[in-house]
């Protein structure tokens, strides 16, 4: 999230149904699955499956059986997840990889911010948004933090939304192209448990209470398809209404004397750390765009946070890395798809939830020093043929 003034501040530099899975075995406040031993396959069941599949509903299956990631090398608090691999880059099918909690949902904070830069770039190339359009920045659009000057093209927003993890800009152009248009990033992926509909405004003004939609109804946690996006309209009719510093004040209130787990997790835009890797891996590597749209795409992405965060860019053994994270009230995520010198293609989504800490990103350090080994782990393992 771009910075925001809670007294405990949260700011960024700021599939899946189907096969039952194992039960999770606990270990202190992290939620751990039962996984085979490292190079050893389930019964019956190959290391790695081959690409991802899809169950007879059309929804992303569980994450295939990896072996485990390494444990954190710092404390870090809460419930955790984690999924790094190495993908094909023609076929998308993960070559080796290393997992903790994959399948566990997480609220993505501001990384969810990467599917509205590729829905918007859809649009583009289908003629629907001209890259010249040009916004204003009124009471109704206005979200948390900073936000952009008047006139700011497509191009200067999607850069701070990504660069500055600017709400304001986000919002702008999540409306622009639309509402089910972002969440049709992960539909059209059969990522079923992951929610990409909500602008950052509209959640925060459910999450205090100040959406009568949210209140009235108790069919938007279940709600799919087009009863999703008439509920997700309307909540995000009533953010419309309420000044931003009003909605801050609110907030404040809420997370000092109201806050409410259930009810936070039913706002928040959600995945997990295996659907966001294959939506990231898709994003990067089949993202159906035209040339010059991919390349905005690679440009902005690569303004995120996280290339400096890597033992690999330090190692000067990358190529390319884009990448973008978020945080917010004892929340923190990273995600980041990474082209190595020697021709590796590998992904990595880190959440955290639950937290001791209320304000996440000194976080940061640790969360990438566990991303860094389990990259290491996974590069030291042997490639499925």
């Amino acid at each position: 999230m771009r910075a925001l003034s809670y007294r405990a501040a949260w700011w960024l530099p700021a599939l899946l149904l189907g096969c039952a899975q194992p039960a999770p075995v606990r270990e202190g406040h992290v939620t751990l699955q039962r996984q085979p031993v490292p190079g050893e396959a389930r019964p019956g069941q190959p290391q790695v499956t081959a690409a991802p599949l899809r169950d007879d509903r059309g929804c992303l299956t569980p994450a295939p059986a990896v072996p485990k990631a390494p444990p954190p090398p710092h404390h870090l608090s809460g419930q955790l997840g984690l999924w790094v691999a190495e993908v094909d880059p023609v076929t998308l099918s993960v070559r080796r990889a290393v997992a903790t909690n994959p399948d566990s949902v997480f609220p993505l904070a501001s990384t969810y911010k990467q599917a509205v830069l590729w829905a918007l770039l859809r649009d583009i190339d289908a003629g629907r948004v001209s890259p010249q359009e040009q916004f204003d920045v009124t009471r109704q659009n206005q979200s948390l933090g900073s936000y952009p000057f008047d006139g700011s093209d497509v191009r200067t927003l999607s850069e701070r939304m990504i660069r500055n993890s600017d709400n304001t800009a986000t919002d702008i152009l999540h409306r622009r192209v639309g509402l089910g248009a972002v969440q049709d990033v992960a539909d059209r992926l059969g990522l079923c448990r992951t929610r990409l509909i909500l602008p950052t405004k509209a959640w925060w003004v459910a999450q205090t209470g100040l959406s009568a939609t949210f209140n009235g109804t108790a069919r938007w946690v279940g709600a799919r398809g087009d009863e999703q996006r008439r509920i997700a309209a309307l909540i995000d009719g009533d953010a419309q209404r309420y000044r931003a510093d009003y909605v801050q004040r609110k907030l404040n209130d809420h997370f000092d004397h109201r806050r409410d787990d259930a009810v936070d997790a039913q706002v928040y835009n959600l995945s997990t750390p295996y659907e966001f890797g294959t939506l990231v891996a898709q994003e990067f590597l089949r993202p159906d765009l035209s040339e010059p749209s991919r390349r905005w795409q690679r440009d902005v992405m690569a303004l995120g946070y996280g290339k400096s965060a890597l033992t690999l860019t330090h190692q000067k053994r990358v190529r390319y890395v884009g990448a973008k994270g978020g945080n917010g009230w004892q929340l923190l995520t990273y995600s980041g798809y990474i082209e190595t010198t020697e021709g590796h293609h590998l992904v990595y989504v880190f959440m955290q939830r639950g937290a001791d800490q209320t304000y996440t990103m000194p976080n940061t350090r640790r969360a990438f020093a566990w991303i860094n080994a389990a990259l290491r782990d996974v590069l030291a393992r042997p490639p499925t043929p």
